[in-house]
């Protein structure tokens, strides 16, 4: 049964304000979603971002999970994308699909793979969403995985990507059925984990011990993740979700059979079968595979092409993220056009404490802490009021944005008023612009651009860009003009005006 009419194109996986009727079978989801570059969209789960993209509300359409057979055995796979050719990543240790989306780096990770392939993904069998097994099976069998779920989506040939465990199986996969693998990548990945007299690096007997140990005890919480992935692994919401992704990818004694079975591979005498072309790519400081277990697979594949990268992280999505995605893009490709940021459209507001330092050294520590949260609970109070998203704290001040430039300037003339019982001013500066959204704060020339206008507000002032003035035209907001100015960094001469307090009309 062939599924490629369900394959998401990732310039239609959301419609403003609708679902896109062409998929009908597709599940929805609430969380909100923002353009990716020009060629899709991608799910944020921050809670901060999800109210600061709201100016581009859209209904996200995420991937239907489908099942194929492989004998008796059903296998859970998405189709993301319509490129012009099949891209299968297989991965590795363990997987659960439909919670990978949850984790923004590993949805931007699979929408960029998406921009250029059709991208195919699958749970192996005993994992994820794909039948759980009483026993697991050998590599063959799972290999022969691939083949079903290609025969269930109506692709004949296809690129095949593997990252750790999973890169073993495409290279057997690549050496059995050269004539449906049109290219092999593979990510932080060995053709054995076990060291040998002649093959020194891998896992000691003490470390798998370790390991082993670790998941009979620890399975649950955040198990491997800082050997995996130490960039990520300080990051508590990453943390939470890897948790997660690994209760919901296989129980512990699947876990343990996974990790046991896997210290058995040795696919060494089919790397010189391999004949399609081929990428390794492995981390410099991998922790969890060492590298030298690619460097051994580059010298026996015939022509395969190696790239090595600075991290320590072993997870594809970690810290090389973005080179592996470029390497991957040019080899299937021919050339690579890296990731376009992140971009809304968006009212920045900055605000803080006129003479700060002298009321804190005035108050000491304890009463100027205390003071200071009763302003951010102000701010935090109105905020919402006018549907503004507070990004973060700066010194003793904030930077919020808005969806709506008059909303912005009624919330900090707001602000302004409300301080002044707590026997304090503030200064606001407001400039509408393009921004670019990184992780969960915003940045570009219109941040910067706030930033300058705030610093020459007086006190109790709000003062604005001539772009706010001119789209709150109508809105019954009153300025007065404060001059043409220079702002340090910007180009260009900015005229700015001051809004009217209230208790002033």
């Amino acid at each position: 049964m062939a599924n490629s009419s369900h394959s998401i194109s990732p310039t239609a996986i959301a419609q403003r304000g609708r679902i896109c009727s062409q998929f009908p079978p597709f599940k929805t989801s609430t969380a909100t979603s923002r353009r990716y570059g020009r060629r899709g969209y991608r799910r944020i789960r921050s809670r901060r971002l999800q109210r600061l993209a709201q100016q581009t509300i859209m209904v996200v359409v995420t991937p239907e999970t489908r099942y194929a057979k492989s004998g008796e055995v059903s296998i859970a796979y998405q189709v993301v994308g319509d490129g012009p050719r099949d891209l299968i990543l297989v991965p590795g240790w363990m997987s659960n699909i439909e919670v990978f989306w949850d984790e923004p780096a590993v949805a931007r990770f699979l929408r960029r793979l998406a921009t250029f392939s059709r991208l195919i993904l699958f749970d192996k069998r005993g994992t994820g969403l794909s039948d759980r097994l009483g026993t697991l099976p050998d590599l063959e069998t799972r290999m022969d995985d691939v083949r079903a779920v290609m025969d269930a989506v109506g692709s004949t040939r296809a690129a095949l990507c593997g990252y750790s465990e999973g890169g073993v199986m495409c290279a057997l996969f690549a050496a059995t059925y050269p004539a449906r693998t049109t290219a092999l990548i593979t990510v932080g990945s060995y053709a054995r984990q076990k060291p040998a007299s002649d093959y020194p690096w891998g896992r000691t007997q003490e470390q798998q011990e370790k390991l082993l140990n670790e998941i009979q005890k620890d399975w649950g919480g955040p198990v491997g993740l800082d050997l995996r992935a130490p960039s990520l692994a300080h990051d508590d919401r990453v943390r939470q979700w890897w948790a997660r992704f690994l209760r919901m990818s296989a129980s512990p004694t699947t876990a343990l059979a996974l990790t046991r079975m896997n210290y058995e591979i040795d696919v060494r005498h089919v790397l010189s079968a391999i004949r399609v072309p081929t990428l390794l790519l492995h981390s410099a400081g991998d922790k969890s595979v060492d590298v030298h277990a690619t460097r051994y697979m580059a010298e026996l594949i015939a022509g395969a092409k190696y790239v090595e990268f600075p991290s320590s992280d072993h997870l594809p999505w970690g810290a090389d993220a973005d080179a592996i995605l470029d390497e991957i893009e040019e080899f299937l490709t021919g050339s690579r056009h890296g990731p376009e940021p992140d971009r809304i459209l968006a009212t920045i507001l900055f605000t803080d404490i006129v003479g700060s330092t002298d009321r804190a050294a005035e108050l000491g520590d304890r009463r100027w802490r205390d003071l200071l949260e009763s302003f951010y609970g102000v701010v935090r109070r109105e905020l919402p009021r006018y549907r503004g998203v507070e990004v973060s704290t700066v010194g003793d001040g904030v930077l919020a944005t808005f969806d709506g430039p008059a909303r912005g300037v009624r919330c900090a003339r707001s602000i302004a008023d409300a301080v002044l019982a707590l026997g304090l001013e503030v200064r606001t500066g407001l400039h509408t612009g393009e921004c670019e959204l990184i992780d969960d704060n915003v940045g570009g020339i219109a941040v910067h651009t706030a930033s300058r206008v705030a610093a020459l507000a007086r006190p109790g002032e709000v003062l604005v860009s001539h772009t706010v003035k001119d789209l709150v035209a109508g809105s019954g907001i009153r300025f007065e003009s404060r001059g043409t100015h220079t702002l340090k960094g910007v180009p260009g001469e900015w005229p700015l005006f001051a809004t009217i307090s209230q208790t002033r009309e």
